[in-house]
């Protein structure tokens, strides 16, 4: 498959089961930087996620500056992906998001046709209510987002030639100290460095199906093929 960007930049992209059983966690990056066609390719996949009644309620902030990126590093007890790689996404998950993107994003729906003037105004309810009813669990909710979000970079980047590894450890108050990130209910969801592989990594291996996936019921194993 060929991507081609406004900048008419053609990459021939794995396709999508490809680009899974392919990719690896990362711990080592080459300082190569990512072209900047190739890095809004891989926003506008990115966005192109899904998350609830399409709210897309991530912030997506790309720390390249050098001192952010040791200041990351510090604040994931000195692992070296955040320093290595050109890039790295950090996927803020904000609760409060539908309160200043409903109205853009019921005027999208209606521009591009994918929402009739009906559909639009039951959002314009719906969407305030469901929020407000989820009282603590909207940053769940935000947080579950912009997780769909982040896979979506990291099997849109294996696909693109480029390298990803998810990150789960981190001090999140400083992590929001570093982006500049005030607000309180913001969450800090993923940081996900992207770039060159400097290594090569094998699969380690999956367990069976009969261990983890059930019919049904829980402990009811699927039993395969």
């Amino acid at each position: 498959m060929t991507l081609t960007t406004s900048y008419v930049q053609e990459i021939e992209a794995l396709d999508v089961p490809t680009a899974i059983h392919q990719r690896r966690s990362i711990k080592s990056f080459s300082s190569d930087p990512i072209a900047p066609e190739l890095l809004e390719q891989l926003l506008e996949l990115t966005v192109a996620a899904p998350s609830s009644y399409n709210l897309q309620d991530w912030r997506i902030i790309l720390v390249q500056d050098p001192a952010q990126k040791a200041a990351l590093s510090a604040a994931s007890w000195g692992q070296q992906m955040v320093v290595q790689a050109p890039v790295t996404f950090v996927f803020a998950a904000d609760p409060n998001a539908w309160q200043k993107n409903l109205p853009l994003i019921l005027e999208e729906g209606l521009r591009s046709g994918a929402w009739s003037e009906g559909t639009a105004s039951y959002f314009k309810q719906a969407i305030p209510q469901f929020q407000t009813a989820l009282k603590d669990k909207a940053r769940e909710y935000a947080i579950k987002d912009a997780i769909i979000a982040a896979t979506h970079t990291a099997l849109a980047a294996e696909s693109l030639g480029l390298s990803t590894c998810f990150m789960n450890g981190w001090i999140e108050e400083q992590v929001k100290a570093i982006i500049g990130a005030e607000d309180p209910d913001l969450a800090i969801a993923l940081l996900l460095p992207v770039g060159y592989k400097a290594e090569a990594r094998l699969n380690p291996g999956r367990l069976p199906f009969s261990v983890n996936v059930s019919i049904d019921r829980l402990n009811n194993p699927y039993p395969g093929v």
